[in-house]
């Protein structure tokens, strides 16, 4: 597994190169950079390779995201879209329906999850967008906010209300009704796709929906935060053995008073401290994948607590790295400068770290002796 990692990695480094900046400057991914990733299957890497999918386990695609993550985390968000959607219908779908969407996704399509409204955001249990029965098929109307990928995507994951329940429904970008607005200049990840999307009126057959209609709303929110929380931290990794990458290399060749920056004992701290937000990173993430790998029933918590530990790690160490770089670093388009916008908006999505901390509390007292 680890020597397939490594050939993945280094195939994933030709692809994007020194790219990133330019794409960050532009605010968009060239098409043919994402359907080459999509097609070799890299997008979504844990599909199984009964589904034409690379197979690779929690560990093994959480390292190749963290390797996306230190290049680029315009694309490592569109993994993190392709992986919650893959993971999604790995989960929630019956066997037709994995059988007809994985191999799409491991082969060349991409695909967006939209859980967010403008009403919407850390309390989904105010999503208003909704999914009805109609004869054989089903209509979905309503609006969701901020959904990476989309406006790149083939295919949109949408999750909404189904009477008093709720579902998740595959529904084609391009299908009649559909809007997606491209969000202009976001703060992060800026080439990720970002968009808004209206749903009026759309109508997909009903086996488009996951599973079976009428489940529970957190059961189907939890089932793909979970990767997305996952893949998020993982990318957060990235981004700090980036900025250690660049923060070290800085130190060590710029004079200050006659000596290399790195003798001076503050940046020195700045260094050290850099790196022990990585290592406590990595640690949370392997941890996290462990528990997935072996079905340990703490997967859920690990998870949080691995989203909760990277993203606020990545905000300080990013923040140490263009202290240590400084003016080098806070060029637009520089590594350091934009490690420092992504990693701010890694503590926004797939839950805020206001919401994992509360989770996380509630699973302190749901233990307590």
């Amino acid at each position: 597994m680890a020597d397939d990692v490594t050939g993945l990695s280094a195939r994933l480094g030709e692809v994007i190169g020194d790219r990133a900046g330019e794409w960050d400057r532009e605010g968009r991914l060239p098409d043919e950079v994402l359907r080459e990733l999509a097609s070799a299957g890299l997008l979504c890497p844990q599909v199984p390779s009964a589904y034409g999918g690379l197979g690779l386990d929690s560990r093994g695609g959480g390292e190749l995201t963290a390797h996306v993550g230190s290049l680029c985390s315009s694309v490592r968000s569109v993994m993190t879209s392709q992986q919650m959607v893959a993971g999604s219908i790995e989960r929630l779908g019956d066997e037709a329906q994995r059988a007809a969407y994985l191999p799409r996704l491991a082969g060349g399509e991409i695909a967006a999850a939209a859980f967010s409204e403008p009403g919407a955001g850390s309390d989904l249990s105010a999503m208003a967008t909704t999914i009805r029965a109609d004869g054989d098929t089903v209509v979905v109307d309503g609006r969701k906010s901020w959904i990476t990928t989309s406006a790149y995507a083939d295919l949109l994951l949408v999750f909404g209300r189904f009477g008093d329940a709720a579902a998740a429904v595959m529904v084609p970008a391009d299908a009649p009704g559909v809007t997606v607005e491209r969000i202009g200049e976001p703060l992060g990840c800026r080439a990720a796709g970002h968009a808004d999307i209206t749903l009026d009126g759309v109508r997909v057959p009903a086996g488009a929906v996951l599973g079976r209609t009428g489940l529970p709303l957190p059961f189907l929110v939890t089932a793909a935060l979970a990767h997305g929380r996952l893949s998020v931290a993982w990318g957060c990794v990235g981004i700090l053995r980036a900025c250690l990458a660049e923060a070290r290399a800085h130190a060590r060749t710029r004079e200050q008073f006659g000596v290399p920056i790195a003798r001076h004992q503050l940046v020195a701290r700045h260094l050290a401290e850099i790196y022990t937000a990585e290592q406590i990173a990595a640690r949370a993430c392997e941890h996290a994948s462990h528990c997935w790998d072996t079905g340990s029933p703490d997967m859920v918590t690990a998870t949080v607590l691995a989203k909760h530990v990277s993203a606020t790690h990545a905000v300080s160490g990013a923040g140490a790295a263009l202290q240590v770089l400084a003016s080098a670093g806070a060029r637009d388009g520089h590594t350091v400068a934009r490690a420092h916008r992504d990693a701010r908006l890694m503590e926004i999505i797939e839950g805020s770290s206001e919401m994992c901390t509360l989770i996380l509390a509630d699973h302190v007292l749901a233990t307590a002796d």
